[in-house]
C-alpha cells in the first residue's frame, strides 16, 4: 500500500461559505464535491472539507486526516505489522473505497482508494 497524498480534514458548517477563502489560499478549484449521507464533502488543494450540522458531523469528528492510497487491500498488512483496529470498512464510497482505522496511540485516519 503506497500513500499518494494526505488531506487535512476541515469540519465546517457551510461549504459555500468556506470554499472561497480556500480557493484564494490554495490557488486551486474544488476537485470533487459530493453528498455523503447527511454531510457534504469537497476536496481543494491539500484539504478535505466535511460540512454539515453539528449532529451530522459528530460521527466524523474523530477522524483527523484522510490518507489517499493506491491499494486499500494493503491496509491489513500495516495493521498486522503495527497494530491498530478497523473502526469502519472497507466501505464503498462515492470516490471508491474507504476504511477508518484507529492506530496505536489513538490516531484515527480515513484511508481512501480512489477508483475511476
Amino acid at each position: 500500500m503506497k500513500v499518494l497524498t494526505t488531506l487535512a480534514r476541515l469540519y465546517v458548517d457551510d461549504l459555500d461559505r468556506a470554499l472561497p477563502a480556500l480557493r484564494e489560499l490554495t490557488g486551486q478549484e474544488v476537485g470533487r464535491r459530493f453528498a455523503f449521507g447527511d454531510v457534504e464533502v469537497a476536496g481543494i488543494g491539500g484539504f478535505l472539507l466535511v460540512a454539515g450540522t453539528e449532529e451530522a458531523l459528530a460521527p466524523y469528528r474523530d477522524v483527523q486526516a484522510t490518507v489517499l492510497v493506491d491499494d486499500l487491500d494493503g491496509l491489513q498488512a500495516l495493521l498486522d505489522a503495527r497494530g491498530g483496529e478497523v473502526l469502519s470498512g472497507p466501505n464503498r464510497v462515492p470516490t471508491g473505497r474507504n476504511a477508518v482505522v484507529r492506530h496505536p496511540g489513538g490516531v484515527v485516519l480515513e484511508y481512501v482508494e480512489h477508483t475511476a
